[in-house]
């Protein structure tokens, strides 16, 4: 009524009409569209019947600490040994914690303790980024969730019920980034026998669409959580760890920079002098105070529009560092030989993925096509293609997430 501006009567109405002809769910308080009800009731029971599965003895680990450490070489603290003993216990389990609390070495932990019961382990991540940090953290090969799943965008996901995952058990990260949708498909090719450990930051970004699935789970008290909540000491020197705890507790954070911090405040009220100030520390003083190529910095903002959302900023980066006329032009930008670009479209004959991150290696402006690496993968895009890339000096904090930079700007 709010939103249209009109009387009860006719919303009333209307909504009795489309909950009778199921083009709307209505569950108790809650008004659904149908697809989003049927991947949460989907998601709810299979979650709960992986919980009661019970387990073939076969496969079932014993917990030996001295043999993890001894195959992972980390010493744990009480709260982690009590998250890899859960692991081990329980068929799902919630690993949850802020940044620098371990969540990365005891997810290590957990797989050397399946590994070490002889059990088969699979290991995903919601985005192409997040997947390939979890490989470089564990050593063993992360799938995107889409991957892991078969998915192609003519046959949808080939792993299902009738064609379920093949192990003993599955370790996804980056759990605040999944969506109903994508959870509910996941869900469906779990088979009973196996194991799901979801690790996430529940501070972290909802998905982008619909659902709030790690922090609904965590919330329903069904399943096992093991908070990880104490700062490491590596991580306590670090004053963009301390910020994050701070901000998350309601508290300002430390802004008193000085030589010797990693997180700086800049405090300036007009947007166009903020605009300004980026290029000029993307481009002079951050590489000079840090021996860093400016490729090494990310400018992350909240927003697409306005003087400092990425639009803008992109642009004004891209004059500042990358002044070459050898590119191409389409929809009002221009796409330069040496750019850093970001794929935003999943694009399954290329094998490159919304949130690629890569570099214009080559542009040919006579045949009006150019080349860009992604993680060394080259891949051609014609002008007609372009609008599968963005520019990426500045991207989106949404975009960013599950990804790692040495130097991050942000306007806030």
């Amino acid at each position: 009524m709010q939103l249209l501006e009109v009387e009860e009567e006719p919303v009333k109405q209307a909504m009795a009409q489309m909950i009778e002809a199921k083009d709307l769910e209505l569950d108790r308080e809650a008004i659904y569209l149908p697809p989003f009800y049927y991947a949460e009731c989907g998601t709810a029971n299979r979650l709960l019947a992986l919980v009661e599965a019970v387990e073939a003895d076969k496969k079932k680990p014993t917990f030996n600490l001295a043999a993890i450490s001894q195959e992972t070489g980390i010493e744990y603290d009480d709260i982690q040994i009590a998250a890899i003993r859960q692991a081990v216990e329980s068929k799902v389990m919630i690993l949850t914690g802020g940044p620098g609390t371990g969540k990365t070495t005891t997810t290590q932990g957990i797989i050397a303790a399946l590994k070490t019961a002889g059990m088969n382990i699979l290991l995903a991540a919601p985005t192409g980024r997040a997947a390939k940090r979890m490989s470089e953290a564990t050593g063993m090969e992360a799938k995107t969730i889409h991957r892991l799943l078969e998915y192609n965008p003519k046959d949808g996901y080939k792993r299902n019920e009738e064609n379920p995952l093949e192990a003993d058990a599955l370790i996804v990260d980056e759990c605040s980034m999944i969506d109903i949708l994508l959870m509910n498909h996941l869900m469906k090719a779990i088979p009973s026998g196996m194991r799901l450990v979801m690790v996430g930051d529940i501070d972290q970004l909802p998905s982008v669409r619909a659902g709030n699935v790690l922090r609904d789970i965590i919330d329903s008290t069904k399943i096992p959580v093991v908070r990880l909540t104490r700062i490491f000491r590596q991580a306590q020197s670090s004053r963009i760890v301390m910020s994050a705890h701070a901000i998350n507790n309601g508290r300002f954070p430390d802004t008193s920079n000085g030589k010797d911090t990693d997180f700086f405040f800049i405090k300036e009220e007009d947007p166009e002098q903020v605009a300004e100030s980026i290029v000029h520390l993307v481009k002079e003083r951050l590489p000079k105070a840090y021996s860093l190529s400016p490729s090494k910095i990310q400018v992350l903002t909240p927003m697409q529009r306005g003087v400092v959302g990425a639009s803008n900023l992109n642009l004004a980066l891209q004059e500042a560092l990358n002044p070459t006329s050898v590119c191409l032009n389409r929809g009002g930008y221009s796409y330069r030989k040496g750019d850093r670009v970001m794929q935003i479209r999943n694009n399954y004959d290329k094998g490159v993925f919304n949130g690629d991150l890569g570099y214009i290696e080559e542009v040919d402006m006579a045949e009006r096509t150019l080349i860009a690496s992604f993680d060394g993968i080259s891949v051609e895009f014609e002008a007609s293609e372009l609008d599968e890339l963005s520019l990426a000096y500045a991207t989106t904090i949404h975009k960013s997430q599950g990804s790692e930079y040495p130097i991050v700007v942000m306007p806030v």
